[in-house]
């Protein structure tokens, strides 16, 4: 599901547990016998798009392997308040100290989802593309990608190793967007692409003289945006067209009218709102 990082999120999931718990949960020994099991049920309290279930049940299995995770609900569903997500059936210790982690990621990640597919929803027949982008929170981005994913959106590059990305301050160091291109494409593999953020036509004629792969257009208005498609259709039809800067549920679609292929949003990772879930204890006993 996470592409080899299997690893790394087993090594996240100690490091988050022992943030929260660290010597041990004090008012779940304090109150709870030794020995108590339940069943636990999570429940969704809020419609959306539910993500993290897997990543859920690793955060009880990483607090103990015995606990019984079945999951009712599967990834990427669309939830109406009181649906059922989850049952977790083990010893209650356990149950209490890892529910808060749990639901933190599964809230948050389903928060992700919920605010992609509504932006999904938007331009869905459209023939564009909606993506994210390194506006997320360190040591999440794996994560938060993920639910990008699982609500219907794609990922952009993963980080700063993946993909070449020209913005305003590489250009005014190299001396413009001409020598910018020139001296990374002497540098990468062929199999790398290079894109460009411009914010003006000159410096979109400028990324299309110096052979640029991808053109970003960076906080343009729709007029302006129109304009910079039909000249980089009219002399580069190969060249992918990706807008930037100012996505809102309001604008998206006016976007993605102008004939663009992509759209990349911040918000996606930076400004949404975690979904309502929650953990009931249910049925209990004593072994």
């Amino acid at each position: 599901m996470f592409n080899g990082y299997q690893e790394n999120l087993t090594n996240w999931i100690k490091l988050w547990l022992q943030e929260d718990v660290g010597s041990g949960d004090i008012t779940t020994a304090a109150t709870v016998p030794p020995g108590h099991h339940s069943i636990a049920v999570i429940h969704a309290k809020q419609d959306g798009i539910l993500a993290g279930l897997p990543v859920a049940e690793h955060v009880f299995h990483t607090v103990d392997p015995e606990l019984l995770f079945t999951a009712v609900a599967t990834e990427g569903q669309p939830l109406a308040q009181g649906d059922i997500i989850a049952r977790v059936e083990g010893s209650t210790h356990s149950l209490l100290t890892g529910e808060r982690l749990a639901l933190n990621l599964l809230q948050r990640m389903s928060g992700i989802a919920t605010r992609t597919r509504q932006y999904v929803d938007i331009i869905d027949e459209l023939p564009v593309r909606l993506v994210d982008t390194r506006k997320t929170t360190p040591g999440h981005r794996m994560l938060e990608k993920y639910a990008v994913r699982v609500g219907g959106g794609s990922n952009h590059r993963f980080g700063l190793y993946d993909a070449v990305m020209i913005k305003d301050n590489h250009i005014k160091a190299a001396g413009g967007i001409l020598p910018a291109v020139q001296s990374a494409r002497a540098q990468i593999p062929h199999t790398m692409t290079i894109e460009v953020e411009t914010e003006t036509l000159e410096q979109v004629k400028e990324a299309l003289q110096s052979g640029a792969d991808i053109i970003m257009l960076d906080n343009m208005n729709h007029e302006l945006m129109r304009e910079a498609v039909a000249l980089i259709r009219s002399q580069s039809p190969h060249v992918r067209i990706e807008a930037s800067g100012n996505v809102s549920l309001t604008t998206i679609r006016g976007l993605a009218e102008t004939g663009i292929d992509i759209i990349s949003v911040g918000r996606l990772t930076y400004s949404f709102d975690n979904l309502d879930i929650s953990l009931d204890l249910g049925n209990k006993k004593r072994e």
